[in-house]
């Protein structure tokens, strides 16, 4: 008799467990691995730093907080201070989940062998960037930007840099001959709208979502700065995530993030808002080819 009653206990136990893996919706994953202290490890997100500080730690801490409930994760967005060190630190595997642009995230991938881009916003299957001039200036296409001064946003960026440098020299300007003086590199896109408006440059190029976020918030004095070209469409922004999350935070980890990206909607619109989105959608490391093709045929990767 006490045989089958704890026979019966196990299947009760079993039957339970089973029971509890399916509430919630989440994707089943196994017990993370335990840091040295015993204490179970923080899955932690980063994003390159493409706009201002508050407005990123704002973004990445709502998220961050989604993410946690979702996947019973201990979550925690970590600021980078420049683009080259979100790379960096993913590459360390310090990093696990990156809101990476298409450039930095082809860099990510090459440098940690199993990280997946796994999910962008609609947008970001057709991205643009546009260009901007200093109100007064005779701009009307990108060959009358010669002579100009100009700025990039980070060296690094994708629709800040490294698209708009493609399409210029496709238009028959050479960035580091046809410009006023080399051309800067300003950090960020808010910071090139900043410079052009006033004044401190003649044109620059930045990230067609960031632009017209700002005049919707009516930031941009457009008496002072207008933009007169955009860039034919490209991929851009990515969630990538590295190759290590599995092992160090349980089997099934990376399904259950890419599960919960792709489950945010109308109850998540306020963080989904602050991307500028009203949803995720599934991708993958094929759909940037381009935008490494296009990164090695300027010497900007190898």
């Amino acid at each position: 008799m006490k045989k089958f009653t704890t026979i019966s206990l196990a299947v009760l136990l079993s039957v339970l467990l089973a029971a509890c893996s399916q509430q919630g919706g989440k994707t089943d994953r196994s017990a993370p691995t335990q840091d040295s202290e015993g204490s179970q490890p923080v899955f932690k997100i980063g994003a390159i730093p493409d706009q201002n500080v508050s407005a990123l730690k704002r973004r990445f801490g709502e998220f961050a907080d989604y993410l946690e409930k979702q996947t019973d994760l201990k979550v925690e967005y970590v600021n980078s201070r420049n683009y080259a060190a979100l790379v960096s630190a993913f590459k360390r595997g310090e990093v696990q989940l990156a809101w990476f642009g298409g450039l930095t995230g082809v860099q990510a991938r090459n440098a940690v062998p199993g990280s997946e881009a796994i999910a962008q916003r609609p947008a970001d299957a057709e991205f643009h960037s546009v260009f901007i001039v200093h109100e007064g200036l005779d701009v009307h296409n990108l060959k009358d930007l010669k002579g100009l001064s100009f700025t990039f946003g980070s060296e690094s960026s994708t629709s800040g840099h490294l698209m708009p440098r493609y399409f210029l020299v496709q238009a028959g300007i050479d960035p580091e001959k046809d410009f006023d003086g080399k051309p800067n590199y300003s950090g960020s896109h808010d910071k090139t709208w900043k410079l052009v408006e006033s004044g401190a440059y003649q044109a620059g190029a930045l990230n067609e979502l960031v632009w017209k976020s700002r005049k919707k918030q009516g930031k941009i004095n457009l008496d002072k700065v207008h933009a007169f070209y955009t860039t034919p469409a490209f991929y851009d922004y990515n969630w990538t995530i590295n190759g290590n999350v599995n092992k160090k935070f349980g089997e099934g980890t990376k399904k259950a993030v890419q599960q919960a990206l792709l489950s945010m909607n109308k109850e998540q619109n306020q963080i989904l808002e602050l991307f500028h989105t009203d949803k995720f959608i599934k991708t993958n490391n094929e759909n940037y080819a381009k935008i490494k093709k296009v990164a090695k045929s300027i010497g900007i990767i190898k």
